[in-house]
């Protein structure tokens, strides 16, 4: 994150700062208003010219080790390419973006290489002023053509990018160091803030050659370390196993406001794991500093070695991350196979879940049910619709359930034999509508005599035990469920590719859903590899809930609309929902040091921590 008007801010553009704050001479004169950042809902909470950040220390010392892990491996450090799997650590560390987001505000970004962002009334465009002092770490400038190159490579290599960007038609140059960019509809008050969080990548240097005289290729995976204008280098590795950062001396944006009290560890080294428990061993053994627990029983059960006990392994259970997202865990079966499109076969798979025994046996009680894909949030569609969401749903009336109506979204609930046989009950009564049967200890296709099977594919190891008993469950009811556990770097090929029946799905929303919900669940994206549509879905009323999400004018229509879309989405019973926790666990060596105050929507980690081990 970083921020806009800061120390450089030039005299010219200052005035117009001014301007805004006055709000009368640009308005009179037409001229752009210059900001120093970006608010989605309502306005900046700080100013132009503003120090730092509410939530760092200033005083923080540089320096210090940061050993982190990560599951997986990776192929690649090209920070926009969609292919392979990406090194964690290079597009947050080694590339700066235009805009910074601020953890203690829900949609604020201010400028990072970008010292002003303006943009008319209709929202119909947006120009960022780059500053004048950011620079690449060859100590060339970065200029507008970085952007726009870095932008349209990305639309063209990457297909998230590309559907994110959807209605972002043009980037221009319009100005030494303005960047415009140009829309192809009015009021869709995201696209400023969106465009300040692609990674911005030096032209010359992709269009350069190697050190063995090769041209490099932004379309294709890389292991050359790449260079950025961001805080850290890439200054070791080993291929797929771990990398090393060093923080650069010579970065430009150190004294930038948005920086100022981050960036505080000297190297920041990732490891990478094939398995979550080898992962969690190095982090009792002291060889990863910082270890965010996503397993309940094992946060029950595995802390009691002596570095806890003695106060060297410090342990907490933080809600800041989850104050603005709402989560949708989920197993997600494929429509785009066959046997999935017939939503009763979808919902007979939910009374075949059962969360209080998995929450009690696995868990110690330590989940709650989702019941929302916006779930913890005001976001939540809730009983019946009501007020402007119902209208909303009337007006689609003839498109949607007709259960959004008249029947509140509520999950099975099991826990013990009697409800578990009445819902293995129910879970068959449906398939039988949808034309199944049982046949012996097999469920078939009544017409066909196919059995009914599927594979769950999995990442890792560590999802078995969660997955296994809803497996055992489905097998009950006559139901071939399998579970497959495939390397990362398959995992990833294949998800992009929606080649899977079901997969451990999940789905993390912000407080100002947008653009983004046509990835998730909108026709354009059910086909466009590399979506997050896993589902499949594909539906005329969801699409158009989408498109008033987007250009919702006020806060209060933007909610009622994303509960209508909430109330469509879950009367299609298109995922199994899962479980989730409202507070994050974390565990970590007591010579990393956090702020007094966290920022209130996040953990801030590793930006604003540092190290007891650094130079004072």
């Amino acid at each position: 994150m970083h921020s806009a008007f800061g120390r450089t801010l030039f005299t010219a553009a200052l005035a117009l700062s001014l301007a805004v704050a006055t709000g009368t001479k640009a308005q009179e004169t037409k001229e752009p208003v210059w900001r120093s950042g970006v608010s989605t809902i309502g306005e900046l909470k700080r100013p132009n010219g503003f120090e730092r950040f509410d939530y760092v220390n200033a005083d923080a010392p540089k320096g210090g080790e940061l050993k982190l892990s990560e599951t997986g491996t990776y192929d690649t450090f090209n920070p926009i390419l969609s292919k392979g799997e990406a090194a964690t650590g290079v597009t947050s560390l080694v590339f700066d973006t235009l805009l910074k987001s601020a953890e203690d505000e829900v949609t604020a970004s201010y400028g990072l290489l970008a010292e002003g962002v303006s943009y008319p009334d209709d929202f119909s465009s947006a120009t960022f002023r780059l500053r004048p002092e950011a620079k690449w770490a060859d100590g060339q400038p970065v200029t507008a053509e970085d952007v726009i190159f870095s932008f349209e490579k990305s639309k063209e290599h990457n297909p998230l990018l590309s559907n994110y960007y959807r209605h972002v038609i043009s980037a221009e140059k319009t100005g030494e160091r303005d960047v415009t960019f140009r829309f192809d509809e009015k009021n869709n008050r995201e696209l400023p803030n969106i465009l300040g969080q692609f990674p911005i990548v030096p032209k010359h240097w992709w269009e350069g050659q190697d050190a063995k005289g090769n041209k490099r290729d932004i379309s294709k995976s890389t292991l050359e370390p790449v260079m950025g204008s961001g805080p850290y280098k890439i200054a070791s590795f080993q291929a797929g196993g771990s990398i090393r950062f060093e923080l650069r001396d010579d970065y430009w944006g150190k004294d930038v406001n948005v920086n100022v009290g981050q960036n505080n560890f000297g190297t920041i080294t990732y490891t990478f794991f094939g398995d979550k428990s080898v992962e969690f061993e190095a982090f009792r053994g002291g060889n990863v500093d910082f270890y965010r627990d996503g397993s309940a029983s094992n946060w029950a059960t595995r802390y009691d070695f002596p570095a806890v006990k003695d106060g060297r392994v410090v342990r907490e259970e933080i809600e800041n991350p989850l104050r603005a997202t709402g989560i949708m865990q989920a197993f997600v079966p494929n429509l785009r196979r066959e046997k999935f499109k017939d939503q009763k076969v979808r919902e007979a798979m939910n009374y075949a879940f059962d969360f209080e025994d998995l929450n009690k046996t696995l868990a110690y009680n330590a989940y709650q049910r989702v019941d929302s894909y916006f779930w913890n949030t005001e976001l939540a569609s809730k009983g019946l619709p009501e007020g402007r969401e119902k209208e909303i749903l009337e007006e689609l009336k003839d498109k949607v359930p007709a259960a959004v109506f008249t029947t509140p979204y509520t999950n099975p609930v099991n826990g013990d034999p009697q409800k578990v046989r009445d819902n293995l009950r129910k879970a068959i009564g449906l398939f039988r509508e949808a034309g199944y049967e049982l046949k012996g200890n097999k469920l078939v296709n009544a017409k066909t005599g196919e059995p009914f099977a599927f594979e769950i594919l999995l990442s890792s190891p560590s999802f078995e035990r969660t997955v296994a008993p809803f497996v055992a469950s489905l097998k009950k009811i006559g139901i071939d469920a399998r579970m497959r556990t495939v390397d990362a770097s398959q995992y990833t090929n294949r998800v992009r590719s929606f080649d899977y029946d079901m997969i451990y799905g999940i789905w993390a929303q912000t407080l100002v859903p947008g653009n983004e919900q046509s990835d998730y669940w909108g026709s354009a994206s059910v086909d466009q590899q590399g979506s997050k549509n896993y589902a499949g879905i594909s539906d005329p009323a969801i699409d158009e809930l989408i498109r008033k999400i987007i250009f919702a004018p006020t806060r209060d229509e933007l909610i009622a609309t994303t509960r209508a879309l909430d109330r469509v989405l879950l009367a299609h019973h298109y995922v199994v929902p899962l479980f989730y926790s409202k507070a994050q666990r974390i565990a970590y060596w007591n010579h990393l040091v956090r702020p007094a105050e966290l920022p209130y929507y996040g953990l801030g980690f590793p930006d604003v921590w540092w190290s007891k081990n650094a130079a004072k």
